[in-house]
């Protein structure tokens, strides 16, 4: 009884009017689609010399077709992008749907996202593009590993330091941009999100403004993985495991990126706020109750070392 798109009660298993609005005004269903999650990840692989987003996980390219109610696969001039369940990691698209609503509640800018039912009743987590304008216009977008010279191969090596240089050098309001940055490591490292690469940050320019792009790609993978995992991608004071208050909020919030003290209070604040929330979120998501207990548990761990409880 849970809207897949805005996780708010619905009298019926399917959508919520408002979540379907967020689609298209027209639409009043969202059909499953046409294929299982195996059939998905073939179509992937056999497509994906034609989609520009890649990565470890599945992507297909979508349009919506709001006649029939659906989505449907496209190589070119896709507004959406699908990740099917991954053959090997449990829970994916739940897992990132819900990291990203649990970013949106502390205000950081994500794009429109859901899940709908594959064929086989398997969850596929759906995201619209932000580089997509219009029918084929395309809006300027470059991340990290671009701005930075490296590759798909080098994207973890850098630091976060090296990263906030790059903000101060291209970005039209650095000092704005700093404080966002500074909130999503915060929340990376408080839900466990491990893979923040170069590849997985990226610059848009909006009219004459340069500023990060909405946030993408963000998932609790510390629970998605297995084996000795770090807590961040990119190195903060030379290190990616056992990060402390001192390490992300004294030294990186407030003297990497300089923000002041009142700043860092109210974004600090901004997540004690949330916390409520956050648990409650966890607990209508579409995880497992494994998941959830393994993601709730995760979560108050790392609050705790932030002494945000």
């Amino acid at each position: 009884m849970i809207c897949p798109i805005t996780y708010e009660q619905t009298n019926n298993k399917g959508y919520s009017e408002k979540g379907l609005k967020l689609l298209a005004q027209n639409l009043t269903d969202l059909k499953p689609l046409e294929y299982t999650a195996e059939q998905q990840r073939q179509e992937a692989m056999l497509r994906a010399f034609k989609i520009s987003i890649q990565g470890i996980q599945p992507k297909l390219s979508a349009i919506l077709n709001i006649k029939d109610q659906r989505f449907e696969l496209v190589d070119i001039n896709g507004k959406y992008i699908l990740k099917p369940q991954h053959q090997l990691f449990k829970e994916i698209p739940q897992n990132e749907d819900l990291t990203m609503h649990l970013a949106k509640i502390i205000g950081i800018n994500v794009p429109l996202h859901g899940l709908v039912l594959s064929k086989d009743n398997s969850y596929t987590y759906f995201i619209k593009r932000f580089d997509r304008e219009g029918h084929k216009t395309r809006i300027p977008v470059e991340d990290f590993a671009q701005l930075s010279g490296l590759s798909r191969d080098t994207k973890y090596n850098y630091s976060m330091e090296k990263l906030v240089k790059l903000i101060d050098e291209y970005f039209t309001f650095p000092a704005i941009e700093k404080v966002k940055l500074f909130q999503l490591v915060l929340f990376n490292y408080l839900v466990g999100n491990e893979d923040m690469h170069l590849k997985n940050f990226s610059v848009i320019r909006l009219g004459d403004k340069v500023e990060l792009s909405p946030a993408y790609d963000l998932l609790n993978s510390t629970i998605a993985l297995s084996g000795d995992i770090e807590e961040i991608a990119l190195t903060i004071d030379g290190k990616k495991k056992k990060l402390t208050y001192n390490t992300l909020i004294n030294y990186f919030g407030k003297q990497r990126c300089q923000i002041p003290d009142k700043l860092i209070d109210r974004t600090i604040d901004g997540i004690k706020n949330a916390i409520p929330i956050w648990k409650s979120m966890i607990e209508i998501s579409f995880l497992s109750d494994e998941m959830k207990e393994k993601y709730g548990a995760l979560l108050n761990t790392r609050l705790a070392k932030l002494r945000m409880i």
